[in-house]
């Protein structure tokens, strides 16, 4: 196991993820309020993940780790981010199948269509059906991935890992992931487009939801030994809420989008929740037979 001398004890591990941690949130905060990318043409905060790209590489070197260290390993990266994508793909059409027979049901279906939204809990309100719009959606979601994989699952992973167990590693860095999704509601708190209440029960419903697929992305790391299924599943797991949207016949988009968001979720985290305990069982029966044969 490769431990850096500059994180050795438990609370000094603490400490240096809570200070990368603070770092990338004031960033997120500053593009958040005062930049506001988001409200631009590329509709997507994309500037402080490329600063939490960078941050990423640095404590790489300052800790003395090496990429595959943080899950960036060589040899299977294409297979396993084809897996996610398919894994992701999979889970989202169960999704939208049935929040079209659901509205289907109710005789309230008239479109499934694609065009580019900013990502939203709520449905997003202004369209873009040219191509430079889904390639920008793309890159966004690309950085997006990049980002918080390498930074959440990758460098916390590691570096909690070092002095927990993955399991108690995998918790932590998974609630701060979690808490990373309140700046949103936090904004339109701030700007008056929601009240007290809303704002504690979107961020409740956001950080918990947030916490549990980061810790999915965390289970899918332990059973591939690397961050490439879970950037595959990842980015469709953002990016095709922002491309395909279904239309009820009052012309409004997404009306079931949390309902849908939630099913994919629950499916999802499920589905690898049993291959993660499959797994498990086969890697020490693996390991028993092992054992026997020396």
């Amino acid at each position: 196991m490769r431990e850096t001398k500059l994180l050795n004890t438990k609370l000094k591990t603490i400490l240096a993820v809570l200070i990368i941690y603070v770092i990338c949130f004031a960033f997120r905060a500053l593009e958040y309020f005062v930049i506001r990318t988001d409200r631009t043409f590329f509709g997507e905060a994309f500037i402080h993940k490329l600063i939490g790209i960078g941050i990423m590489i640095a404590a790489v070197f300052i800790f003395h780790y090496r990429f595959e260290d943080i899950g960036f390993k060589t040899g299977k990266s294409f297979f396993d981010i084809l897996k996610g994508l398919i894994f992701g793909i999979a889970v989202f059409t169960v999704a939208y199948g049935t929040e079209i027979i659901i509205l289907a049901a109710s005789n309230n279906l008239q479109a499934v269509e694609f065009y580019v939204t900013a990502y939203s809990v709520d449905a997003g309100t202004e369209v873009k059906r040219t191509g430079i719009f889904f390639l920008v959606c793309a890159i966004g979601n690309v950085i997006n991935v990049l980002m918080e994989e390498g930074v959440f699952r990758g460098l916390f992973q590691k570096m909690l890992s070092d002095k927990y167990k993955w399991l108690i590693a995998g918790i932590i860095a998974s609630l701060l992931f979690g808490l990373w999704h309140i700046m949103a509601p936090l904004r339109s708190l701030i700007e008056g487009n929601k009240t007290v209440g809303g704002f504690i029960g979107e961020s409740a419903m956001l950080i918990g939801t947030s916490a549990l697929v980061g810790f999915k992305f965390v289970l899918m790391g332990k059973i591939t030994g690397n961050l490439y299924m879970g950037m595959g599943d990842h980015f469709v797991n953002n990016t095709i809420v922002n491309i395909l949207h279904v239309i009820n016949k009052e012309n409004e988009a997404d009306q079931l989008q949390v309902i849908r968001i939630s099913i994919a979720q629950s499916v999802s985290f499920i589905a690898v929740l049993i291959w993660f305990f499959i797994d498990k069982k086969l890697k020490a029966k693996a390991a028993t037979q092992q054992e026997a044969a020396i």
